[in-house]
This record gives structure tokens, sequence and C-alpha cells, in this order.
């Protein structure tokens, strides 16, 4: 590992440790809220590719209903999003057990956010740049626009951080995450309760 790999790691870890001691009531307190709103799980566990690709298990707090239609289908996710999971996600409370991702090494506190598995095949030769570092909790992508920009901006975004990647800018980006949460800019695309998924890149915007 590099020497600024290393400092990367120290500081995400100590960060991270020190963020869960001094959050540690607040998100027993949302843990207890989760299972009395919206039953269990309490946690929403994914696999998702991290560094290079390679998959991880991802946790957040669960925001939605598992509620199902009479064929057994779950409803759209608009349907499934009450009020309290609308919250978790505006206030961005629903991503504090990824500090747990954090120490486990899965995961930067900055880094492109880790996406679906299935998204892997979809991206371009360009586009799959971003698993050349971890992913991040919060990222360049997310201080520019989060979920009110396309795909190929995020995109963009993420491969100028990888590109420019530092500890200075690792730390604007934390603090300007913090100044966006209070804000609450850029939660959902437009029109969407959650974010509409990656179809891929058409070819005239790809290059490669």
């Amino acid at each position: 590992m590099k020497e600024g790999g290393k400092m990367k790691r120290l500081f995400d870890l100590s960060i991270s440790v020190i963020l869960l001691i001094l959050l540690s009531l607040i998100m027993i307190s949302i843990t207890i809220l989760v299972k009395v709103k919206l039953g269990s799980p309490i946690f929403f566990k994914q696999q998702r590719p991290g560094l290079h690709g390679k998959p991880f298990y991802f946790y957040k707090f669960r925001t939605m209903t598992n509620e199902k239609d009479e064929k057994g289908n779950l409803l759209p996710d608009h349907m499934r999003l009450p009020p309290f999971g609308k919250f978790l996600r505006k206030s961005s409370l629903d991503e504090f057990p990824q500090l747990i991702n954090v120490i486990k090494g899965d995961i930067s506190l900055v880094g492109p956010r880790p996406l679906l598995m299935e998204y892997l095949p979809l991206y371009t030769k360009e586009q799959a740049k971003r698993h050349l570092v971890k992913p991040g909790i919060t990222g360049w992508a997310q201080i520019n626009g989060r979920n009110s920009i396309s795909w190929e901006e995020k995109f963009k975004l993420d491969i100028w951080y990888v590109e420019n990647l530092s500890f200075l800018l690792d730390l604007k980006i934390l603090f300007l995450t913090v100044y966006k949460v209070i804000k609450s800019q850029g939660i959902n695309q437009p029109g969407n309760a959650t974010v509409e998924k990656f179809k891929g890149t058409s070819i005239n915007e790809g290059n490669g």
C-alpha cells in the first residue's frame, strides 16, 4: 500500500471509530424506531462491488417496507417508502451503518458510491475506472448533484475523483457533504421516490 493509501486508511479508521462512539445512542434509537415502524430486518444488506469490483456486503438502516401486491410482487418503491423512511433518507441517517463497512476496510469515507453488482457489465471502459479506488460513503459526485444529475454525469465526476485523488480533496468532500446533508440537496431524482436504475450508456455517449 502506498504512503497516501496508508494515511487514508488510518484517517478512515480513526474517524469511523470516533463517529461510531459519538453516534452510538442515535444509532440505538434509530434501530428501535426501525423495528417499531418498519419491522424486521433492521438493516438493509446487499452485495455491492468494492475495489476492483470485488463484492462485499453493504449496510444501511432499512427505509422501505416489504409490502407486496396480490401476486406476491413487491409494490413500487414510492408505495413502500413511508414518511419515517423518507426522513431517514433525507437526513442521511440511514447511512450510519456504513461506518462498520469503513472499519472493516470494505469502503472509505470518501470515494465513488458503491452501486449494484448488475451494473458492472454495463460500464464503458472509462466508467469502469471508478473501481480503481475503494468506494465511499460520500464522494465527488455526491457533493456535485448527488441523485439530481444523470448517471453519465455521476460517472464523469467519479472518474475525475479517481484521477485527482488527494487527502485535501477528501477533506473538502467531507466538509461539503455535511453542508449538503444539512441543506438536503439532491436526495432524489426528479419525479422518482428512489434512484432510477442505470441501464447502460448509449453508443453515442460512451467512449469505450
